[in-house]
């Protein structure tokens, strides 16, 4: 287990009752976008759905995740998730996106 740092969109931090800006879990290894959401979602269940389609496990559109600056959203959510993160140096970034025009 390691312990990361998460830091999430207001919205989602209101409907999970979360009263700061970052939280931090224990995500089991291998340490991936995908193993966080699954423990950020087993410990906030009323945020399952809202980051990742229930059925597909995709991203949602307007959600995009930053790690070490870098925007991740288009790769593998099993990409293993550099040491800055896993050694909660870093946080993983949730950030709602704006569209417009």
């Amino acid at each position: 287990m390691s312990l990361i740092r998460i830091e999430l969109p207001q919205h989602l931090l209101r409907l999970a009752s979360i009263p700061t800006h970052e939280i931090t879990l224990d995500v089991p290894a291998p340490i991936t976008i995908a193993s966080t959401l699954d423990t950020l979602e087993a410990t906030y269940s009323m945020l399952r759905g809202t980051i990742r389609d229930h059925v597909t496990q995709q991203r949602r559109p307007f959600l995009r995740f930053f790690v070490c600056n870098e925007d991740w959203s288009h790769l593998p959510t099993n990409t293993p998730l550099p040491t800055a993160i896993t050694t909660a140096a870093e946080p993983l970034i949730i950030l709602g996106a704006i569209a417009g025009g």
